[in-house]
């Protein structure tokens, strides 16, 4: 019997032990359970709190360009762009779109017109373009003489000289 009441012991120590570890282990997964849910609480709290401070900002930036576009109209009398200041009628806004006409000029192209240079007929595809870059000393009477020698932006703006005389209406 005696043996009998010791296995019997073991037993019930063993199955003790063994609803305690169960137990341990259910309580261990309640605990990581509400921790997560505790950390999904917090993250749920910062973006709020994010948004929040988002929204703020932007509620203060148009309160700022409200008041910027009330200080323009008011104090300095700027406006927005309408469009009578561009067209003066919707018939104008309809020929916009609308297609050329069969007597009507191609739109004007502006693009760079390099004159050919003689005896330079097949030296290669891009000589024409190095030798146009390398600089030349200019002769008596040529324009680039003209171009140093003009006092303001007004004379030389009126005279076109150089590249800018170079520039050709081009059409598709």
């Amino acid at each position: 019997m005696m043996v009998t009441g010791s296995r019997i012991r073991q037993i019930g120590w063993a199955v003790v032990l063994g609803t305690c570890f169960a137990m341990l282990l259910a309580l261990t997964f309640k605990v990581n359970a509400v921790k997560s849910d505790v950390r999904l609480t917090e993250r749920a709290i910062i973006a709020a709190q994010q948004e929040r401070l988002m929204l703020e900002t932007e509620f203060q930036t148009r309160a700022s360009q409200h008041q910027l576009s009330d200080w323009n109209a008011v104090e300095f009398g700027y406006g927005a762009p309408r469009a009578d200041q561009y067209l003066e009628s919707e018939t104008q806004l309809a020929a916009l779109g609308s297609p050329r006409g069969i007597g009507a000029p191609s739109p004007v192209r502006v693009a760079l017109n390099r004159p050919e240079r003689e005896g330079a007929e097949d030296e290669g595809l891009l000589s024409g373009w190095i030798a146009a870059s390398q600089p030349t000393l200019p002769s008596a009477g040529h324009p680039a003489q003209r171009e140093l020698a003009a006092t303001g932006l007004a004379e030389r703006l009126s005279n076109p000289v150089g590249p800018i005389a170079k520039v050709a209406e081009v059409s598709q």
